[in-house]
């Protein structure tokens, strides 16, 4: 794999990360409600559902998901009833920042990264992102190594990028403001994550 190709996965990869969506959400819960090595924990555990995806496509599984509508959709559909599952709870405070912070009760390392690697998991979003643009790079990966780098630069950069942003919300300046608008975050959050599973539902 020449530099160019590998920079232009990086960039890729990035641009993915940096997508605002129930990943950004689920690991700003988990920072706000607990501490900083909570964020941490769901980032990283995400990224390693981002590495099974990248995997799957290097494989050559992720076409087979796709050429399968029934198995696809009822993927689609389960990732959808999980994102209103957490919506549902944001909106009604049941488990989102303000219950935690409310209740004193301390989110575990274990339950954050728990999230984090479902959030990745289920998202029928990122199947189709690395269909539709890592399928370039497998094409031109056909090395072990090449491969091997495909799989582990997308790991690598959704990690940092979702440590990053767990860092800058932990920041002393700004979590106490955000967490003083706990219940306000958890409704936005139930809002954009339930419109995320209707979008699901009506555009797979």
């Amino acid at each position: 794999m020449t530099l160019t190709i590998w920079i232009s996965l990086f960039l890729v990869s990035l641009l993915g990360a940096m997508s605002p969506g129930p990943s950004l959400a689920t690991v700003a819960k988990h920072t706000l409600s607990g501490k900083r090595i909570n964020g941490i924990a769901a980032a990283w555990a995400h990224s390693i559902g981002i590495g099974f995806y990248a995997f799957i496509t290097v494989i050559g599984l992720v076409v087979v998901l796709q050429q399968s509508p029934v198995l696809f959709k009822g993927i689609s559909y389960l990732g959808a009833a999980y994102l209103a599952y957490l919506g549902l709870g944001a909106l009604r405070s049941t488990g989102g920042i303000a219950a935690k912070l409310e209740s004193g009760q301390q989110v575990t390392i274990v339950e954050s990264a728990k999230e984090g690697l479902l959030i990745s998991l289920i998202n029928p979003k990122i199947a189709l992102f690395f269909l539709a643009l890592f399928s370039q790079f497998v094409a031109v990966g056909n090395e072990p190594l090449d491969k091997a780098i495909i799989v582990i630069t997308p790991i690598v950069v959704d990690g940092l990028w979702y440590t990053i942003i767990s860092c800058l919300l932990s920041a002393s300046r700004i979590v106490d403001k955000l967490r003083s608008k706990a219940k306000w975050i958890d409704r936005l959050s139930g809002v954009v994550l339930i419109l995320l599973a209707m979008r699901v539902v009506f555009y797979s």
